[in-house]
């Protein structure tokens, strides 16, 4: 008589991902608000400080994404050695981010403080006088964060890959509280604009390093650093890391100076567009939270399932997360359809600049729905089974293909105006659709030896 096999027991309870997954929600919400509180508060000093914060911030997330790629790759190592209870290279592998994360941050930061004005001027170009004074002040104190925004995304990337959620909310929680307050107090309070802004998002950031690296060595975390001689670099876990992040990193990279140069698009079509764009791109981050979610909550189950060998179940859970970032994105996205024309007003922006924004907001809405979960949430997990060089390269090549070429075509050939810069990302998120859902469904991802 034939013994049938016994099923295996889910990795993933729907409690475990429940309380996985609601932190993770409220994180990014608590981390668009950020966003938003910084531009809406900004408005109050007139359309040359909201261009300005719009500017730099695309330079910072371009920054911050390809040293964030770190911990990608190192919350991917600890979540599979986790998977497979090897505590000890886990804690080692924590141990070792920290420590390329530190030096890393460091080093760029003091770059961008050193070459401020050569970098905004080769990035942007011929910007307005008032926008570019605007920009490098935001810029210099946005780059002194970058250590503890570096830290704080390492200690925070490390918790969830222990299915801990919670640690790195209350960090957002944090960061965001002291930012809402210092931007009401520094700007309206004591007048201080730009500077303000970014005085105190400089404050968030600080307390919320502080805070997860004071959360990081409590004795019951199993990601803790043991002892100072552990930071010292060494090579296993730091390639195995980099294996991870650098094609991570590149990608982000690539992505964001792909951005950065419809960027400079967008500044050649007046103060109007730039300011539209920059509340468009903030409104539209509302729309993407359950997306995003899904994207981070990726990591910790596929991590933990293909460390114990579980495929089966990885690819049940990548299918699952995706459906909820799908439903999720259509709430969103339908609820901002309707309330953009609410919402718009916040931002004091001129007639012409307001309908544009609402105009370039309503084609995201429909977008998104369809297009936007298997373009950014599926790719994590591809990554997470050491996949990264595949999305790396999808990614660079339909950025540069569509989103940065056809826009200028659309723009200049087409005379579309902003509308043709958000027709050519739609294009883009197409063909990343394509490529991301014909790979997982073959299967390859999950044959890259990670740990």
């Amino acid at each position: 008589m034939a013994v049938t096999a016994k099923p295996q027991a889910p990795m993933f309870t729907k409690r475990a991902l429940f309380t996985l997954i609601w932190p993770l929600l409220l994180e990014q919400t608590l981390s668009v608000t950020m966003g938003m509180a910084d531009t809406l508060m900004v408005a109050g000093v007139g359309e040359a400080a909201v261009s300005s914060v719009s500017l730099v911030d695309s330079l910072n997330v371009l920054i911050i994404q390809i040293l964030s790629a770190l911990a990608t790759g190192g919350a991917v190592i600890a979540s599979q050695y986790l998977g497979r209870k090897d505590t000890e290279n886990a804690g080692r592998s924590a141990a070792q981010l920290y420590s390329v994360l530190g030096l890393s941050t460091v080093a760029v930061g003091i770059l961008c403080m050193l070459l401020s004005r050569p970098i905004l001027r080769g990035v942007f170009g011929s910007i307005d006088e008032d926008v570019m004074r605007f920009a490098q002040q935001y810029f210099l104190i946005s780059a002194v964060s970058y250590p503890f925004i570096g830290l704080y995304n390492g200690g925070a990337a490390l918790f969830r890959a222990q299915g801990n959620s919670r640690i790195s909310m209350l960090a957002s929680l944090v960061m965001n509280v002291i930012n809402i307050a210092g931007n009401a107090l520094l700007i309206y309070g004591f007048g201080m604009g730009v500077i303000g802004a970014a005085l105190a998002t400089l404050i968030g950031r600080v307390f919320a390093a502080v805070f997860i690296l004071w959360q990081n060595q409590k004795l019951c975390n199993p990601l803790r650093v043991q002892s100072l001689a552990d930071l010292r670099p060494r090579r296993t876990p730091i390639m195995q890391i980099l294996s991870i992040g650098i094609p991570s990193g590149l990608e982000n990279g690539m992505f964001q100076i792909g951005k950065l140069c419809v960027s400079s698009l967008t500044s050649t079509l007046g103060t109007s567009a730039i300011a539209a764009n920059a509340v468009a791109n903030t409104l539209s981050t509302l729309a993407n939270i359950p997306g995003n979610t899904m994207s981070l909550a990726m990591i910790p189950v596929v991590g933990q399932c293909l460390g114990a060998g579980e495929k089966k179940q990885a690819k049940r859970y990548v299918f699952l997360l995706v459906s909820i970032a799908m439903v999720g994105l259509a709430a969103a996205n339908a609820a901002l359809f309707f309330l953009i024309p609410l919402l718009v007003v916040w931002f004091n922006l001129s007639a012409e600049a307001s309908a544009l924004c609402t105009m370039v907001v309503r084609m995201f809405n429909i977008a998104s729905v369809f297009l936007w979960a298997c373009s950014f949430t599926l790719p994590n997990a591809l990554r997470t089974g050491g996949d990264a060089k595949f999305t790396m390269t999808v990614s660079i090549i339909s950025m540069w293909l569509f989103r940065v070429i056809l826009s200028y075509v659309f723009v200049l050939q087409f005379h579309l105006g902003l509308a043709g810069v958000w027709l050519g990302m739609f294009i883009d998120w197409l063909c990343r659709d394509i490529c991301f859902i014909a790979r997982f469904i073959s299967g390859k991802w999950m044959e890259h030896k990670v740990i």
